[in-house]
């Protein structure tokens, strides 16, 4: 941090004349701006690089698109290897786990990595997309701006939440759904001192998306045909398939990032997922990029320009032909997007899902249609319908999918088939899976925070905190004298840890475990500290135990005092008395 007399004397300033709370107003109206300026650069920097490719090679010869996310994986890789010399992870996840482990302390390096490996990865083709990466540039902004500010951990985390409201309501022009994200993904509480700073950083990012892209949208679509009743039943059916997919989705991640973990070279991974996508975007074009594109045009009833130049072209008069590429592309989305990021690729979940749900509700609304019963419904409502639903159950998020699905389209209109949709299918993802793609890996570190307060405390209390190691250790084959007068006598403490030589834990004695011999002389030289020595009523390892396994230990074992396991040797104590204190700081401080 810099120490000039000028940052000293504006900290002083502020300190002075601006209250904590006007202070945070302000930051999140500057964080809001940064959101959109970083969301428009990478958009910008994308397209830049799509224009130039649709003009130097895919109209030379469009047989050769597939190869460009190859192309685009192999100078991600490259930059990797020998610029940032670490793989970008992906944002959400490590956003989540920055503000439960680290304080919120987000690296500056994450500040402009995005802004170069994901415009790298989607420009050039690649089947993902930027909103992860805008977030976490925003949030890298957002933290280190704190850091530099002297903001408290609760503010910055805060702060970060706006970061990411912002890029999204950038993206999308979508403020209100960009809140609920924030208070849904993060896990917020909804209050007056967290929901003013995120609507000021989502408005002040939508005013800056409008003031660098004009009113340009996303999606050029107006909702002309309204909910009927008699399709209530159909929202449902859309509801439970959207759901089932929704599981599908984050099944297929999980499997595919478990396959590439097997390869330890980074170049192995690029090499197979890199032809496996090439041989995906020549049979399947629509999978090329983010999928704007393909979901407009199914939006707009343009089945044919959507799915591109396929190999069964001459059987697309075939309306059961057009529903199984639509089907494939559902299918094959998921696939597409998870093998992009475990080639090395950068990017995010939230578009690649708004394209499989959309070609899915396509599906659906076609497959009523057809099917002969004499039905007839909404295929562009039900292609709008079914983003939201897909990512209700992919994100476990139904209040964002209902109000980014309606902001984007202006299809408030929609409100009850959105909420049909978007519930059933959340119910039927969180019943089938207990975590999401942002989730698992933070569940099993036990690193994530959720709207339960005990947990998120729990989560959020770091164990190094709370270790005492104002102990002395004794040895086994110590005698009683030795143990009084190098122990008991120069100890405040009425616990003694039991050690050999190699610091390997053996045991613990109690000052109550030699009460009663510790003044007869007889025993001192005869007896040892082996003899009154017992086992510990349960241990604390360093590298496993996360703050909740170690306060059920304590719970279980009824001990005040447990020994701390590090690298196989004695670290030191945690007692009971400490953990609980350091639990309530903890949580004055999570609910103040």
């Amino acid at each position: 941090m810099p120490k000039t007399k000028l940052y000293k004397r504006l900290l002083l300033w502020r300190y002075k004349y601006i209250s904590e709370k006007n202070f945070i107003f302000l930051l999140s109206l500057i964080i809001g701006l940064l959101a959109g300026i970083v969301s428009v650069t990478i958009k910008n920097i994308t397209f830049t690089i799509e224009a130039l490719l649709e003009k130097g090679i895919y109209f030379s010869n469009n047989q050769l698109y597939f190869i460009l996310p190859v192309i685009g994986l192999l100078f991600v890789y490259l930059f990797v290897k020998y610029v940032s010399k670490k793989p970008s992870s992906h944002a959400i996840p490590s956003i989540l786990f920055s503000l439960s482990k680290r304080g919120g302390i987000i690296e500056k390096k994450n500040i402009y990595l995005p802004l170069i490996t994901a415009p790298l990865t989607v420009g050039f083709g690649g089947s993902v997309g930027l909103l992860g990466p805008a977030i976490a540039s925003a949030a890298a902004i957002s933290s280190n701006l704190g850091q530099l500010l002297h903001i408290d951990r609760k503010k910055r985390s805060l702060l970060i939440a706006c970061a990411a409201a912002g890029a999204i309501a950038s993206i999308f022009k979508s403020p209100i759904a960009a809140i609920i994200f924030a208070i849904e993904v993060f896990s917020l509480d909804l209050t007056f001192a967290s929901l003013l700073p995120l609507l000021i950083a989502s408005v002040s990012s939508v005013i800056t998306s409008y003031f660098f892209l004009g009113d340009s949208v996303l999606f050029n679509f107006t909702v002309s045909e309204k909910f009927m009743i008699k399709d209530t039943l159909f929202y449902v059916i859309l509801g439970m398939g959207t759901g089932v997919a929704s599981i599908y989705f984050s099944k297929i991640y999980f499997a595919i990032t478990g396959f590439f973990n097997r390869f330890k070279s980074a170049r192995h991974k690029f090499i197979i997922g890199g032809l496996a996508i090439g041989v995906m975007l020549f049979f399947i074009p629509p999978l090329y990029g983010e999928g704007f594109s393909f979901i407009n045009d199914l939006m707009l009833g343009n089945d044919i320009k959507a799915l591109g130049n396929t190999p069964f072209d001459a059987h697309l008069d075939n309306i059961w032909i057009v529903i199984a590429l639509l089907f494939g592309i559902t299918l094959f989305k998921a696939i597409a997007m998870t093998t992009t990021f475990a080639a090395g690729g950068t990017g995010g979940i939230i578009i690649p899902t708004l394209v499989m749900g959309s070609a899915l509700g396509n599906v659906v609304a076609k497959v009523i249609n057809h099917c002969g019963l004499n039905f007839s419904v909404s295929e562009a409502n039900f292609t709008l319908i079914g983003m939201a639903g897909l990512i209700a159950g992919v994100l476990h998020a139904p209040l964002t999918a209902i109000f980014l699905i309606a902001e984007i389209t202006g299809g408030y209109e929609l409100f009850v088939p959105l909420m049909i949709t978007a519930s059933m299918s959340f119910i039927i993802n969180k019943n089938g899976l207990d975590h999401t793609i942002y989730t698992k890996e933070l569940l099993e570190k036990g690193a994530i925070l959720t709207q339960d307060k005990d947990q998120s405390v729990l989560t959020l209390m770091q164990l190094d905190t709370v270790i005492e190691q104002d102990f002395i250790a004794l040895n086994p084959e110590m005698s009683l004298g030795e143990m009084l007068k190098e122990g008991v006598s120069k100890s405040s403490r009425n616990l003694f840890p039991v050690t050999d030589a190699k610091n390997m834990f053996v045991g613990i004695i109690l000052l109550d475990d030699i009460r009663s011999v510790m003044f007869d002389q007889s025993l001192y030289r005869s007896t040892t500290v082996e003899t009154f020595m017992h086992q510990a009523p349960d241990y604390i390892i360093y590298e496993k135990d996360s703050m909740q396994e170690v306060m059920k230990k304590f719970q279980d074992s009824r001990a005040w005092n447990l020994p701390v396991i590090k690298d196989n040797k004695y670290y030191g104590f945690v007692s009971k008395s400490k953990l609980l204190t350091a639990y309530r700081n903890e949580l004055i401080n999570f609910t103040s």
